[in-house]
């Protein structure tokens, strides 16, 4: 998955979003050391747990969320760090006290093979006992093959409306949940300025993680249905998992 053109619309959408926040600046400052941060995206959560005092490397294999993340820096006053790389094959001095992964960065890994060469890679850049936390999507997505719109719509400074619609693939034998979204930009005097994105993730099975997660040498974790604890249950909308490096 290529975020480099992604990436505007991706702040547009994600940047308010707030449910994850405390619970990773939580997990990060008991950490009591480095953190590194797997699919930093644009730096919504690298920023906010810089904020908080935490030394915090983002890793992300997009240039442009990148450069967007180091916008974002700019604007806050902030010093970022951040390495371009890819989960599977990224190479640092640092061995990290946490890892995390937040909001479906494993989703974009895509076979068997790219999700374990990356959990191992996780792995040989923890310390010994070192946490490593994410989370996922609990895979239930809307009605496939059709289009709809989801309250996205975005008004620009210039007056000009942005509306976000979708239509999701669902591939069940592979696993793959494919997006395809129509962006349209009303300007104010008419013009229509139309784009297309897609993406595409690959979701899991808690048990399916939790298998990959010991054949990668960490330890059984522990699973929640929601950030603020509590048992995954069939109307949880998230997996979080917590484990450590054996």
């Amino acid at each position: 998955m290529n975020y480099d053109e992604f990436a505007d619309l991706y702040d547009h959408q994600y940047d308010l979003y707030r449910d994850d926040l405390h619970f990773y600046a939580g997990v990060a400052e008991r950490a009591g050391g480095p953190v590194l941060e797997v699919g930093a995206g644009t730096g919504r959560v690298t920023a906010f747990l810089a904020r908080r005092g935490v030394d915090v490397t983002g890793l992300e294999p997009s240039g442009r969320m990148i450069g967007r993340g180091l916008e974002r820096a700019a604007r806050d006053g902030l010093n970022l760090h951040f390495q371009q790389g890819d989960a599977r094959t990224f190479r640092l001095d640092t061995k990290f006290a946490l890892a995390i992964a937040p909001f479906n960065a494993l989703m974009h890994l895509y076979t068997p093979n790219e999700q374990l060469q990356a959990l191992e890679n996780i792995h040989a850049h923890l310390r010994p006992g070192a946490g490593f936390v994410f989370d996922l999507y609990v895979p239930r997505f809307g009605k496939p093959n059709t289009v709809r719109h989801e309250g996205e719509t975005f008004h620009g400074p210039d007056g000009s409306r942005t509306d976000v619609t979708l239509v999701q693939r669902h591939d069940r034998v592979r696993q793959h949940i494919t997006t395809e979204y129509t962006v349209d930009t009303a300007a104010p005097d008419g013009t229509l300025r139309r784009r297309f994105y897609t993406l595409t993730q690959r979701y899991y099975t808690r048990y399916e993680v939790e298998w990959l997660l010991r054949f990668a040498g960490f330890e059984s974790p522990r699973v929640t249905g929601s950030f603020q604890g509590g048992p995954l249950e069939r109307g949880s909308d998230v997996m979080v998992f917590q484990t450590r490096a054996l």
